[in-house]
């Protein structure tokens, strides 16, 4: 399949930013120096307190606190899509208004976790964050964390009846998704994997980018994949993605972030620290994740 239209909001490689940490506090040093080093390693759009930000344990004054230094660091070279989710709807719809008053180009929207909603809590939930702000809404869906999926009837409709719902990060895996959503939505809806082993195979059924952790570590070499694919170089794209795929496999060897951390730490980008529950990675992940990043030529 030929490459997608690029003419959606958002594409490319985009990075899931790690939230660095020095003694139990975000070191706002590492940060800052992250986001230069991403913006100047290709990389298209920047996503604070996400996942891979460890979001869950931010309080919510260091939450505000890194999606504005973001977008202060970032100084309009690249789109901020800043995380903005939580299982209440009134925290999602306060984050959204507080990432969109910063100056957010987007806000990324998880699927309530715990609370197990229905298609349609999960369409009233979109709905509101839609509502408060008139910045774009990614809705992230992330089965394996929510445990609820958001079906492509309640995309669809969530689409139609919001003009600032433009785009999904799609964390499924399930690569027949984008062509399925291309056809109910059409290709300018931006479609993002949230899951890196799948990302080539997404773009080419009909996806647009992806929202990476590995982007963390290896940004230059996922952008030139991105480029790659969307100038129609279908060879490089794969040589660079089987010469990364170890790496996204190893990110995922225990809970992420951990994995991306250490490796930071390894390259030099931050300190490997993450917050409880989260906690230091096992002697057995630790040497997968160092002769991974060898084996992509990121580590002597």
């Amino acid at each position: 399949m030929s490459p997608a239209s690029t003419n959606a909001v958002f594409s490319g490689s985009c990075t899931a930013l790690v939230t660095p940490f020095k003694n139990g506090h975000i070191d706002k040093d590492a940060f800052c120096k992250l986001v230069d080093w991403q913006i100047e390693n290709g990389t298209a759009a920047l996503i604070p307190v996400g996942t891979t930000g460890e979001s869950p344990t931010l309080s919510h004054e260091e939450h505000d606190f890194v999606v504005e230094l973001c977008i202060k660091q970032t100084a309009g070279r690249v789109p901020v899509i800043a995380g903005a989710g939580s299982n209440s709807t009134a925290e999602a719809v306060r984050l959204a208004k507080t990432g969109a008053a910063a100056g957010a180009d987007a806000v990324l929207i998880v699927s309530p976790y715990y609370n197990k909603p229905t298609q349609e809590g999960l369409y009233q939930h979109f709905s509101a964050v839609a509502k408060a702000v008139s910045l774009s809404v990614i809705v992230y869906d992330i089965p394996g964390r929510s445990i609820v999926k958001v079906d492509d009837a309640t995309m669809a409709r969530l689409a139609a009846d919001h003009a600032n719902i433009t785009g999904i990060k799609d964390a499924t895996a399930d690569v027949g998704r984008p062509t399925r959503l291309r056809n109910l939505l059409g290709a300018d809806f931006a479609q993002l994997s949230g899951e890196d082993a799948t990302a080539l195979p997404y773009l080419a059924a009909g996806g647009h980018g992806c929202i990476s952790v590995t982007a963390n570590i290896a940004p230059k070499l996922l952008s030139k994949m991105h480029a790659a694919w969307a100038t129609g170089d279908i060879a490089t794209a794969q040589s660079i993605n089987e010469r990364l795929m170890p790496l996204h496999d190893s990110m995922f060897c225990e809970a992420s972030p951990g994995p991306v951390k250490y490796a930071a730490e390894l390259l030099g980008i931050c300190s490997a620290e993450t917050r409880l529950p989260l906690c230091e990675i096992a002697p057995a992940s630790k040497a997968r994740v160092k002769a991974a990043l060898r084996s992509a030529g990121l580590l002597n």
